[in-house]
């Protein structure tokens, strides 16, 4: 067998340092690729502040809400749909029909100022909404009819009479 010649280091020549063993955290990893994940789906491609040196919480649910919760259902003369909006007057929503669709609109403004010896407090908050739905064929335009109650506005959307006239229930027989 053939020795391999090894330079070994003399006096003088400082020694390189050894690797440093990197030490397993499964943990660590995971958190990383959870982080990573949650950047991609930042609703609005919002800047990822943790590149910056900041660490900023997302925005409050509040924030996120961008409009009413709203249902829209057949029932047998027609359409209902139904908005839940809490906090609101009637004279603070606003129903349109144009271009095949319904609209609803609304505003809501708030400001509170109180004022003590030792503070003056004043906050304002407003914020607007709008949803738009498209008539389903069949609907009689002309009768559309919008009604608010305890936060909760209905608009129906009534069927026309030819409209109900094509309906026809199919009978189901057994095999």
């Amino acid at each position: 067998m053939a020795d391999i010649p090894t330079k070994q280091p003399t006096a003088g020549e400082a020694k390189a340092p050894a690797p440093r063993a990197e030490t397993w955290t499964p943990f660590e990893s995971l958190r990383r690729e959870i982080d990573r994940l949650f950047e991609d789906f930042r609703p609005g491609g919002w800047p990822a502040f943790r590149q910056t040196g900041f660490d900023l919480a997302w925005p409050r649910p509040e924030a996120m809400r961008l409009a009413p919760a709203t249902d829209m259902v057949e029932k047998d003369g027609g359409y209902e749909i139904t908005a839940e909006l809490p906090g609101l007057d009637e004279k603070d929503v606003e129903v349109k029909v144009g271009n095949g669709a319904v609209t609803i609109r609304g505003q809501k403004t708030e400001s509170k100022e109180e004022q003590e010896k030792e503070y003056h407090l004043s906050e304002r908050r407003f914020g607007s909404f709008q949803r738009s739905f498209r008539i389903p064929e069949g609907v009689d335009a002309d009768r559309i009819d919008a009604s608010f109650a305890k936060g909760v506005l209905t608009v129906t959307l009534p069927k026309s009479p030819a409209a109900q006239a094509q309906e026809k229930k199919i009978s189901i027989r057994s095999s």
